[in-house]
């Protein structure tokens, strides 16, 4: 029976139980909790160096108000990190390639700064929807659309986010098989295929790792705007 290369995206269950729970919680007991002693492990100085350096490049352009979000945003960027580049290796599942999470994560967040907006700096979140200067014939339409802009970032956020890991899923699958496919009957060609598929993981580690940080930026530069 041949199976559709969407399998991988399902949910998977045992004994009709969906384990996307276990996918979504297991990977934080890979990170290290700090320990009680003066000085701290490799890996715990490691770990400690790059949550600072991003933290400290996430808030650089915020104002003293956006710092509150430092916690959230830095948690956040390290769970969507961990997930994607977990998901790379065989026999695991992604759950960030559906598109209910991430937008379950995205709308609340992005929900949260418009509110901010509205109740700190009401008159600047809402003069957003219409630039200075407008002609006053153009006034309504450019309200419309820069409502619908408004309200299509937290869909845009995780469109991006699902149709990148699926995609580089996609074709990592495909070009497996097809180099599984032509071993026995052209092996030069399959060797060839499996280098191109060595150099696609990469890239596609590197993807995992960029479109956490496009995502978490992006979420802070929506807050930036109502801060």
């Amino acid at each position: 029976m041949m199976l559709s290369y969407f399998d991988q995206f399902m949910s998977p269950t045992f004994l009709g139980i969906p384990l996307i729970a276990l996918a979504i919680a297991l990977p934080w007991v890979l990170f290290p909790t700090p320990s009680s002693r003066w000085v701290n492990n490799r890996l715990l100085t490691l770990q400690g160096w790059f949550i600072n350096r991003f933290t400290q490049q996430l808030l650089l352009p915020l104002n003293v108000g956006g710092h509150k979000w430092a916690v959230l945003l830095t948690s956040l960027m390290v769970f969507l990190i961990t997930i994607n580049m977990l998901g790379l290796l065989p026999y695991t599942y992604t759950p960030t390639t559906q598109l209910s999470m991430n937008l379950g994560i995205a709308v609340p967040l992005w929900l949260a700064t418009v509110i901010i907006g509205l109740r700190n700096q009401p008159t600047a979140a809402l003069g957003h929807l219409l630039p200075e200067g407008t002609p006053v014939p153009l006034i309504p339409v450019l309200i419309i659309i820069e409502t619908i802009s408004l309200l299509i970032r937290p869909l845009a956020l995780g469109v991006r986010l699902t149709a990148n890991l699926t995609a580089g899923h996609l074709l990592i699958q495909l070009i497996a098989t097809g180099a599984f496919v032509l071993l026995p009957m052209m092996p030069t060609v399959a060797i060839l295929t499996a280098t191109v598929l060595f150099l696609l993981t990469l890239l596609e580690v590197a993807v995992a790792m960029i479109q956490a940080y496009v995502f978490v930026l992006l979420m802070s530069l929506y807050l930036q705007e109502n801060v």
